[in-house]
């Protein structure tokens, strides 16, 4: 067996945009889970005390991620457009893998080319559903902005990296 050492994180969590941030949330005992914020949806549409009521959550708390919508596209060279129908999971993973490499001191340019592999879990399709169900609105971004390939696809992609590149549906395994 090979040792694997990480060299370099990235992360968000409820409350905590940074390892040092969770860190401290685990370390203090905090608790950061909240009503469903208004700006995500109404929680009174979709909320009832019975937990078999058909289409209904029976919960009308849960742990949020801030700012899941301020994607600088840009900076990955991606269109404002494309990233409309790109599914959050996909912008947060270019982000949180740039800070990852950040915080691993990697240089990007340096991994061009190279035999790096490409490993994501991720097991929701919420956007997919969200974003394709008028089929008129559909486009050339609707399949590729909520596709599981393209997640690991886009970052072997942007740093040019030659290695595997695999999405694997891993359910509730992944929080991705």
């Amino acid at each position: 067996m090979e040792n694997i050492a990480i060299i370099g994180i990235g992360s968000r969590f409820p409350g905590a945009k940074t390892p040092e941030a969770f860190w401290h949330i685990l370390r203090n005992g905090i608790d950061t889970i909240t009503e469903v914020p208004p700006e995500r949806w109404d929680i009174d549409a979709f909320y009832d005390p019975e937990p078999n009521t058909p289409g209904k959550m029976n919960t009308r708390r849960g742990g949020f991620i801030n700012k899941e919508s301020q994607f600088d596209s840009s900076f990955f060279g991606i269109s404002p457009r494309e990233a409309e129908y790109m599914d959050p999971q996909q912008r947060l993973l270019l982000e949180v893998t740039w800070e990852a490499l950040e915080n691993g001191g990697l240089i990007p340019d340096r991994l061009s080319g190279s035999q790096t592999g490409v490993f994501i879990g991720i097991g929701t399709s919420d956007y997919n559903r969200l974003v394709n169900q008028n089929l008129l609105k559909m486009n050339a971004y609707s399949l590729t902005g909520t596709s599981y390939c393209i997640v690991a696809n886009r970052i072997s992609y942007l740093l040019n990296l030659k290695g595997p590149s695999l999405a694997i549906d891993t359910a509730c395994s992944s929080s991705l």
